[in-house]
């Protein structure tokens, strides 16, 4: 007897069907001897309608209340494919955030798993019935509701497998792996039978869709191998696990992209200790994520800082930018560009391979391609293009490696 856990997003339980067909796929691991537990996100579509209807009332809602209010999304789901389950014979029941002892700490609507207590589960499995835990939510250490932010209920399943200890973590949508790249941009991208953590770090980090990279974190924190697979198929999905050495023979395992990017560009700073830390506590302060970061020295002695963040965040980091101006400098002054896009290529291969950057760079100048920003680690070089260019910049990057080749044994 195997313990699984599984994860359905919400496009897999988005219609009565599908959570009919949910069921059926946990009743067939149950026949098969099986103990489950599944981690369900809210019906596809809801979690934006209760956001709507909360803007409709109040422009700035209360995060507090907004937890309150987006908890019950999962909430729902869980009731029904509980139903689902029990009108096919299978013994199932229903646990909160809560009540499967999630404890969270940080702030509300971005709350971060602490710790989990999986008694309440545990006993539920022993009496032999299936579990199905609302993702996306826990509790905090004084009781209040909290929401865990993009990708929570990923994080809840990986976190409930690893609380559990689970032989299986099945991460469950509606696409059937991880990807050389998307294959709405790139219709020859192949599908991956394994990734390593680091990986698919990158490759989340970097703009793409199929996890957070926050989940991927934690599984690589807790060892949890768990494989990326579709809730509407049987088909083999992508393995992530630890790095393996064979996994170097890849030199690129892909390209991710990732839209509606933004840069500030801060002039006139004077170069002096503790400068860069004003500019970048602001900004924590104000809860943005920045991504890539160049700083340089100008001959007259003064710094340039640019980095990138999300489009939507712009206005924020001028609103929090504006302040520490006139504590650096008379004349510093703010720069921004929106419009960009970010294209990254990744691969643990970098590590003993030279010349990745020269052949991504030679294919994208070869297809008249700019680029601005770049930024590397060790496994991944990632540039920032015009928007309106990242589709063919990704296809161009993807045949320059053979991408849609399969590697050879």
């Amino acid at each position: 007897m195997a313990l699984i856990v599984q994860k359905y997003g919400g496009s897999s339980v988005g219609s009565i069907d599908r959570i009919r067909n949910v069921a059926s796929r946990i009743k067939k691991l149950r026949d098969e001897g099986n103990q489950v537990v599944a981690v369900v996100s809210a019906m596809g579509g809801v979690t934006d309608k209760l956001i709507g209807m909360a803007n409709e009332l109040n422009e700035s809602p209360p995060e507090r209340e907004l937890d309150v209010l987006l908890s019950s999304g999962e909430q729902q789901s869980i009731a029904l494919v509980c139903m689902a389950l029990n009108d096919m014979g299978v013994e199932a029941v229903s646990a909160t955030g809560r009540q499967a002892g999630i404890r969270t700490v940080g702030s509300h609507t971005r709350g971060r798993i602490d710790e989990i207590d999986p008694t309440i589960v545990q006993g539920y499995l022993a009496e032999g019935k299936v579990v199905i835990v609302a993702g996306f939510q826990g509790v905090t250490h004084d009781g209040l509701i909290h929401t865990l932010g993009r990708g929570g209920s990923d994080l809840s399943a990986i976190a409930v497998a690893a609380s559990l200890n689970a032989d299986v973590c099945q991460i469950l949508t509606d696409v059937d792996g991880v990807y050389t790249c998307d294959p709405r941009v790139v219709k020859d991208a192949r599908k991956l039978p394994e990734i390593s953590y680091d990986e698919m770090l990158e490759m989340a980090s970097s703009g793409s869709k199929v996890m957070q990279s926050r989940s991927v974190e934690f599984a690589k924190k807790y060892g949890v191998v768990f494989e990326v697979c579709s809730s509407l198929n049987d088909n083999p999905g992508t393995l992530v696990t630890e790095e393996h050495p064979a996994m170097e023979a890849v030199v690129i395992r892909g390209v991710s992209i990732e839209r509606s990017q933004a840069r500030v560009t801060i002039t006139e700073i004077p170069d002096k200790p503790g400068n860069s830390a004003k500019i970048l506590g602001c900004l924590a302060d104000a809860e943005i994520n920045i991504d890539m970061i160049v700083s340089n020295i100008a001959s007259n002695g003064m710094a340039r800082h640019s980095f990138t963040m999300h489009t939507n965040d712009l206005g924020r980091a001028q609103a929090a930018l504006k302040p520490v101006l006139g504590e650096l400098s008379s004349e510093a002054q703010i720069e921004t560009e929106a419009g960009l896009a970010k294209l990254s290529t990744v691969g643990i291969g970098m590590r003993s391979h030279s010349g990745v950057a020269a052949k991504m760079f030679q294919a994208l100048g070869s297809a008249g391609i700019n680029i601005g920003m770049i930024s590397t680690s060790e496994i991944k070089i990632s540039v920032t293009v015009e928007e309106t260019n990242i589709e063919d910049a990704a296809r161009v990057v993807h045949e320059a490696f053979d991408l849609d080749k399969k590697p050879e044994a």
